[in-house]
């Protein structure tokens, strides 16, 4: 990376204003990447464009969640670890802190009908969100790209038929766009090789002992974060698979209001990965399943952020995160499906759900946690007036 002039921000200017954003950012990754940009490029002029877009290459290329490497990218720029570091903290800390309230009051109240009455709204309400978040995520990343077409069809079918996402066709899809765009010449080292090492190698079982939970917390949630690719909606089929499928520490209910409590709090999606902690082992499984997390992304930015310039534009590397990236959104929509099939029991919910998906389409700068609080309302009003 090149040495930049003295920046025109403190570094305690740049905590506070992530603080803020964490504390008050709606909207999920491209609403918070957007604030980012309007703020601290166009109003503030603390970063440049190119700062701005390197950081934005370098968050879509590593697996991990946009928003958070993105604020630990532009901590890095101008002061570098420590800047990284401390910003990436004060984005995430806020809402981590939300989730583990709403964990506790889950958890206490979770059996009192009211609250059950609002997750019943609720939950369908989080099908119609990531039903068109999916929509959006695919219109925009996969354009008239035929193969990029198969692949999205391909996973979104394999996830619905298994209910689990198969890292093994994702890591596949990367190679295959790799192959067909940029053939590599044999007997060269190429730079998209490294890409696959580390999420090859976490494929393997772990060692450890997994006897406590708290292992099997942080093996799980490390593979999280370590390669999952995209928006923080990417993590749901993941976690999806092994949450509720095969630790079981979640039933599909749980699972469904634990990605509902993401939406309606500020900050990255992926915190919801402390609610589930939460649920599964109290407040040390939050902070584990938190840590373990984003952890990976860490350090998947800071490491190569001095490199990034030289290399970032490789054409393998891009051929490889767009067949990534095309997989991702596929397994994102079969998850919608698998969900969406648990979730809608009745009419009612069944409504609920195209309801919020139609609001959503029709209004784009609607911000999900008003229709998540109105599909509370409509909750209560059916479970407790209407439905009982």
């Amino acid at each position: 990376m090149e040495t930049h002039s003295k920046p025109a921000y403190s570094l305690k200017e740049l905590i506070l204003y992530f603080l803020k954003l964490g504390t008050i950012g709606f909207g999920g990754p491209v609403a918070l990447v957007g604030y980012m940009h309007r703020d601290l490029v166009e109003k503030n002029n603390w970063f440049s464009e190119e700062d701005y877009k390197e950081g934005m290459a370098l968050s879509q290329l590593a697996p991990g969640p946009l928003a958070a490497q993105l604020s630990i990218y532009l901590g890095y720029v101008h002061y570098r670890i420590l800047g990284a570091t401390l910003v990436g903290l004060a984005f995430v800390l806020p809402s981590f802190f939300m989730v583990l309230s709403l964990g506790y009051a889950y958890v206490e109240f979770g059996g009192i009908p009211w609250m059950q009455a609002v997750f019943y709204g609720v939950g369908a309400a989080v099908i119609g969100i990531i039903t068109i978040s999916s929509y959006k995520l695919t219109s925009k990343s996969i354009g008239k790209d035929w193969v990029m077409w198969g692949i999205f069809v391909v996973l979104a079918l394999v996830t619905f038929l298994t209910e689990e996402e198969n890292i093994w066709l994702i890591l596949g899809s990367g190679v295959l766009i790799w192959l067909l765009r940029v053939p590599p010449k044999f007997g060269k080292a190429t730079t998209a090789a490294p890409m696959l090492s580390l999420p090859v190698l976490l494929q393997i079982p772990a060692t450890v002992s997994q006897s406590g939970k708290l292992w099997q917390i942080l093996y799980f949630f490390t593979k999280a974060g370590a390669f999952v690719f995209g928006s923080g909606l990417a993590i749901v089929p993941f976690l999806y698979g092994g949450v509720v499928k095969e630790y079981q520490w979640l039933n599909e209910q749980q699972f469904v209001d634990a990605v509902a409590v993401a939406m309606i709090t500020p900050g990255p999606v992926v915190i919801t990965v402390g609610f589930i902690g939460y649920l599964t082992a109290g407040v040390a499984g939050a902070c584990v399943a938190a840590i373990a997390t984003f952890v990976p992304c860490y350090f998947f930015t800071i490491l190569p952020a001095p490199y990034f310039k030289k290399y970032g534009k490789h054409p393998a590397i891009k051929a490889f995160v767009d067949g990534i990236t095309a997989a991702a959104i596929g397994a994102i929509a079969g998850s919608v499906l698998v969900l969406g099939k648990r979730t809608l029991t009745d009419v009612p919910t069944i409504l609920i759900a195209i309801t919020v998906a139609a609001i959503l389409f029709r209004y784009k700068k609607l911000q999900e946690p008003f229709v998540i609080l109105a599909a509370a309302a409509v909750g209560l009003i059916l479970k407790l007036f209407i439905l009982s």
